[in-house]
This record gives structure tokens, C-alpha cells and sequence, in this order.
């Protein structure tokens, strides 16, 4: 059998991963779709309760749109601002079912290889199949043969820890039944009794530490909620794009976020502590938890931490195949340099495609939020046009697929900590938010406002994320700071 007749594997029924399937489909390839949740958008259906800042509009894939028209699907108002729930009950539901068995789910990947060839093989590499291991959730397993492998599995299920060197704190798997790393659903009871009345630290400073503190500070202001209060940890300092691009965004909702971020602590809901990189989760006599820091301050006890700090990919189950990845991000080799988010925004990455995500291996492509790695700054109509790109390049169109074309709005909040200890921003540096943020004295702030405006309910944005989904954790743009 030729490898060009096996399908296209699709790792991922996220927004992503089905929007290539759906472009696979409508080049004439055969894609199979292979999810390791119970339904498609499994990942995005964890987040369920949270508002995408990106609108109705932003977030379907224009060949996804065409493939459902005739299904009678009714696209939702294009303006209107939807919920994690709403996207996946609304759009990727739909559009699973209209690929129909091409996706197939409680199929988890547990390695790509090639057929016969370990990573070490040279001997006719580039002429074998891909073979994709599967474990099914009752036990199962198979192997399936590829004539590509596009992997939209996201970073979701790898949530970056709280120590500040990359590895979990001292302590913080002792205290796992007091840490999340998602952002919490205050609305279900049993999650608001871990918070109502508390002390929490949030760790992060990207889009769900914003909502995060937003949706505990509404905690506060209800009955319930007295004496809810959290204290926000940022690796950095305060300067004037912590709280992202504010009005200035060309994403309202995400602007508003970082003004309701703002206005928690403006009023006292919460404390920011800069400049502290988490060393250990203490606790103390009475059993609260007490974060340490590398310079050796101890803050005061919290009941709970909720640590919003990013995600990775995983790649453990690519390791057979030969991925050019940058030391760094993670991220493939000649993308890493446009969305280094120590130097852009979501606004300021150039446009990519097929070329910008291929891999020594050829046929196989990372795409979607895990295509940027540990960068934070993705959105999901950047992984639309990637898979449009990256398809097209499969189906043999190169002039379609060099033909990329993006959009992307400017400013918000976006990156890593990169910058913290570099000599500029040592000296002061830029802190207008076009450069990035000065590297902080340690102390605890309670900001004042100067000028507050009423900010609508949280907003982020996610993509598979993972997806994310579109959001990204810390999403990511503007001028920086990211935790």
C-alpha cells in the first residue's frame, strides 16, 4: 500500500485539531482524528465556565463554517463573546459530528514513530508510514499507519508548576489538595467553599491570573464571600502594561479583563507581591500554606494557591520522530524567534505557516497552542491559518500554502520571564509596555487607581488549550509581562 493512501492522523479534536480535519476533508485527504477525552473538545469543556475575550467571529474557522452550513447549523452572533461551554456545545460539538467517524474518541496517543525506523534509522526513513500508538480507555490498544501526522493535543494537560526555577516548589506536591492550576468555577458550590471567606495566592500574570483575581474579588463583594482576599504573585514588577493594553486593546474584552485584574487590587481585594520567584510551599503550625521565596521572604499563610503560570508541551510520546524544536520554547526551530514573547505581542507575530512548522522529519507538523510551546501569546485564528497553510502543503498547492495571510490584533498582556534579570531592564528599562517591564524591586503594593472604568464580567482566551485553547494561559500580547 502507498503511504499516500493511509490517512492523515489529526492528534486532538480541540478547535485546532477539527479545523484540520475539516481542511484535510475539503482537499480531498482523509483525515482521522484521534481525541483522548470522551468528546471532542474535552480540554476546552474544563474551562467550560470561563468567557472567551476573543468574539464568536474570531473563533470559527471559515472552512469549519462552510463544512456546517449545510447541516443546518445556526452560527451564533458573530459580535456576542461565548463561554468555553458555549464554544464546545455550539461549534466543536457540530463539527465533530458532521466529520462524523472521522473522529474518533477515548483514543489516546502514546507514541509516533516511523514504521520499522527508530529515531536512529537513516535507511529509507522519509518512504515509511507514520505509526501512531493508541491506548482506548478500556485498555485497549492499536497501532495505525500515517501518511502525516498533524499534532493539535495542545498544552492543557501540562500546566507549568509554581517554582520559579521551571520545577515544582518544594512542596508543592505535598500540598496538592490545596493547589489548582486552573482557573476556579466559583459558581459551583463545593469550588466556592475552598475559596469563600479565604486567603489565596494567586502565582501568574497572564490572562487567567486576571480572571482569577476578577472572580475572587466578585467572591468578596457577595455575603458569602467576606473576607475573601487574595495575594498576587507576579515574578516581576508592576509597571504599565501588567495589567495589559486596558482600553488601548484592540480586543475590548480582553482589555477589560486586565482592568478588572486592576480593580481588585484598587480596591483592596487583593495584594500584589513583585519580584518573588516561588522556592518552596511551606506550612505552618496551623497547617496554612506558607510561600517561600528564593531571596528568602516567607509571605503570610494562604488556605489555597492557585497557580496560573503557563503550560508546556508534552512530548513525550514524540519522542521517535526528529523534531527541530528551539532550546528554549520549545517551539519549532524557525517559528521560536516570531512569537518570542521576551519580544512580541500576539499582535506583533508575523504571519506563518508550513514552512515555519515543518520538522527534519517530514509529514509531521505541531500545530495549534503546543506550535508555540511555552510561549504564551496564541490565539485560535492563529491556528486556523496555520492548518490552512500546513494542509494545502500536504494536499501539494505550495502556492496556497506560502500564501499566509494574518491579521492579528495588537496589545494586551503577554511574556515569559526572559527579561527579568537582563542589564536593561536592570536599569530601569522601558516600562511603557512597547519594550518591556523593568526588572522589580521586591515589595508588597497595594496599587490606586487613577482612573477606573466598570470593567464587563472576566474574559480569556483559549484554545484547545487547549486547547487551549485561545488564549492562552497568559495571552498574550501587548507589551508583557508574563509570570
Amino acid at each position: 500500500m502507498s503511504v499516500q493512501q493511509y490517512p492523515v492522523v489529526v492528534i486532538g479534536a480541540g478547535p485546532v485539531g477539527l479545523a484540520a480535519a475539516t481542511h484535510l476533508t475539503e482537499h480531498g485527504l482523509d483525515p482521522l482524528v484521534l481525541e483522548a477525552g470522551p468528546a471532542a473538545g474535552s480540554a476546552v469543556r474544563q474551562w467550560a465556565h470561563v468567557r472567551l475575550f476573543s468574539t464568536w467571529g474570531e473563533v470559527i474557522d471559515p472552512a469549519a463554517e462552510k463544512l456546517l452550513a449545510p447541516t443546518g447549523w445556526v452560527r451564533p452572533d458573530p459580535a456576542t463573546y461565548p463561554t468555553g461551554g458555549d464554544w464546545a456545545e455550539h461549534y466543536l460539538k457540530p463539527l465533530a459530528d458532521a466529520l462524523g467517524e472521522r473522529v474518533r474518541c477515548n483514543a489516546t496517543v502514546t507514541g509516533v514513530s516511523r514504521a520499522g525506523r527508530d529515531r536512529v534509522v537513516d535507511t529509507d526513513r522519509a518512504a515509511q508510514p507514520f505509526t501512531v500508538h493508541l491506548r482506548y480507555a478500556d485498555g485497549g490498544e492499536e497501532r495505525l499507519l500515517a501518511r502525516a501526522v498533524i499534532d493539535a493535543s495542545g498544552t492543557w494537560t501540562t500546566p507549568s508548576p509554581a517554582g520559579g526555577d521551571g520545577l515544582p516548589a518544594l512542596g508543592e506536591r505535598a500540598a496538592a489538595d490545596r493547589i489548582t492550576y486552573r482557573v476556579p468555577d466559583l459558581a459551583d458550590p463545593a469550588v466556592r467553599a475552598r475559596y469563600a471567606g479565604k486567603r489565596t495566592a494567586v502565582i501568574g500574570s497572564g490572562a487567567s491570573a486576571f480572571t482569577a483575581l476578577a472572580y475572587l474579588a466578585d467572591l468578596a463583594r457577595t455575603e458569602d464571600g467576606k473576607g475573601t482576599h487574595a495575594t498576587w504573585i507576579l515574578r516581576r514588577g508592576i509597571s504599565g502594561s501588567t495589567f495589559g493594553g486596558g482600553e488601548a486593546d484592540q480586543l475590548p474584552a480582553r482589555g477589560a479583563l486586565g482592568l478588572a485584574a486592576k480593580a481588585a487590587v484598587d480596591d483592596g481585594h487583593a495584594d500584589a507581591v513583585t519580584g518573588f520567584r516561588t522556592r518552596a510551599i511551606e506550612r505552618d503550625d496551623h497547617g496554612r500554606l506558607v510561600p517561600a521565596g528564593e531571596d528568602g521572604r516567607r509571605l503570610e499563610p494562604v488556605d489555597q494557591v492557585i497557580v496560573l503560570t503557563g503550560f508546556r508541551p508534552d512530548l513525550s510520546f514524540l519522542s521517535e520522530l526528529r523534531l527541530g524544536l528551539d532550546e528554549r520554547l520549545q517551539a519549532p526551530v524557525a517559528l521560536a524567534p516570531l512569537i518570542d514573547p521576551n519580544v512580541h505581542s500576539c499582535g506583533t507575530v508575523y504571519p506563518h505557516g508550513h514552512r515555519e512548522l515543518s520538522h527534519p522529519e517530514q509529514g509531521v507538523y505541531l500545530v495549534g497552542m503546543k506550535s508555540y510551546g511555552r510561549a504564551p501569546t496564541f490565539l485560535a485564528m492563529t491556528g486556523y491559518e496555520q492548518v490552512r497553510s500546513v494542509v494545502a502543503a500536504l494536499a501539494g498547492d505550495i502556492e496556497s500554502a506560502d500564501r499566509v495571510e494574518l491579521t492579528l490584533p495588537e496589545t494586551g498582556v503577554c511574556g515569559g520571564a526572559g527579561l527579568f534579570d537582563t542589564p536593561e531592564a536592570a536599569e530601569g528599562g522601558d516600562q511603557s509596555g512597547g519594550g518591556c517591564c523593568a526588572a522589580p524591586t521586591p515589595e508588597l503594593v497595594q496599587l490606586t487607581a487613577t482612573a477606573t472604568t466598570e470593567a464587563p464580567a472576566p474574559q480569556t482566551d483559549r484554545t484547545e488549550q487547549a486547547e487551549q485553547a485561545d488564549r492562552t494561559e497568559q495571552s498574550p500580547a501587548g507589551g508583557c509581562c508574563g509570570a
